[in-house]
């Protein structure tokens, strides 16, 4: 957010989420400055995380080839690293061997283009870290494009291929019936989860039952499902 509480960046269109909003209200969350160093390197992690598991999740699923991946500039170096040093390598250790030093790339460069910005705005305290002009932890500029390319290219691919959204609706469809089914009888609910809730639904009760869903897993929210419809989770 900015100084004057207008959201910005990706809470620019939509707003901050409710929850977000009303645990600021409660407690300040100093949301004008940017987050700690600790927070910053858990974001950057998932970033990184996030991009390997989904690169090993699309190739393993056959939502995209390794062949595509020479499009993409991030992946492009590893890949052609890899077919260098073992042209005959099968598909499950080329892929493995691929998105390792993928992580490598990553993690190298966040940690060089941090130690460049903590050498240039040379932060005493959290709070210098906190109020800087731009985050202290991330990519360099360079790579950051990149990485945006490699994003773009998993949604593109993977996140809204026509199986992923088949399998998104469905899922969507699940909580959904959950949702309606609780809300209209909260007495379908474990009994600890009964005793937060009041027989004539409120945002009270509405909050609890989303934090009940929301703590599924889901195998439990598909059993769960089963279990109220009488339907198996692909619907057939």
């Amino acid at each position: 957010m900015s100084e004057d509480g207008t959201p910005i960046g990706v809470y620019e269109q939509d707003g901050l989420p409710q929850v977000l909003t009303e645990f600021a209200e409660a407690q300040s969350l100093e949301l004008a400055t940017f987050a700690s160093a600790e927070a910053q390197v858990a974001a950057i992690s998932d970033d990184i995380a996030y991009n390997a598991h989904d690169i090993d999740d699309g190739l393993r699923a056959s939502l995209f080839d390794v062949i595509d991946l020479a499009d993409v500039p991030l992946v492009d170096g590893a890949l052609g690293e890899v077919l260098k040093l073992h042209p005959s390598l099968d598909r499950p250790r080329l892929i493995h061997e691929t998105v390792r030093r993928l992580i490598s790339l990553m993690v190298g460069d966040v940690i060089e283009a941090s130690r460049q910005r903590l050498r240039l705005h040379d932060p005493q305290s959290a709070d210098d870290v906190r109020t800087t002009n731009s985050p202290i932890v991330g990519f360099s500029p360079h790579v950051n494009a990149q990485n945006r390319e490699l994003q773009k290219f998993l949604s593109d691919r993977m996140y809204h291929h026509e199986r992923v959204y088949d399998v998104m609706q469905r899922a969507q469809r699940v909580v959904r019936d959950l949702f309606e089914t609780f809300t209209d009888d909260p007495a379908k609910m474990p009994m600890e989860w009964q005793q937060s809730t009041d027989a004539t639904p409120d945002e009270t009760t509405v909050r609890s039952i989303c934090d009940f869903i929301a703590g599924m897993t889901d195998r439990y929210a598909l059993e769960q499902h089963r279990q109220l419809f009488d339907v198996g989770p692909l619907f057939r």
